[in-house]
């Protein structure tokens, strides 16, 4: 552990995060991970794959 996040843990523990930053951090990690799931289950669409162009 290097001494900046020893002192960043320090600081969160005095001073937690509001309510409301949590429940955006968690929204966007659910988010992120419906995503992920979308992907895992249905494959990534044909249309969204990039194609070559010739030169």
């Amino acid at each position: 552990m290097n001494l900046t996040w020893l002192l960043r843990m320090a600081r969160w523990a005095r001073n937690p995060p509001s309510p409301q930053r949590v429940k955006l951090v968690l929204g966007v990690i659910a988010l992120c991970l419906v995503i992920f799931g979308y992907e895992w289950l249905f494959g990534w669409p044909e249309w969204l794959t990039p194609q070559k162009l010739r030169p």
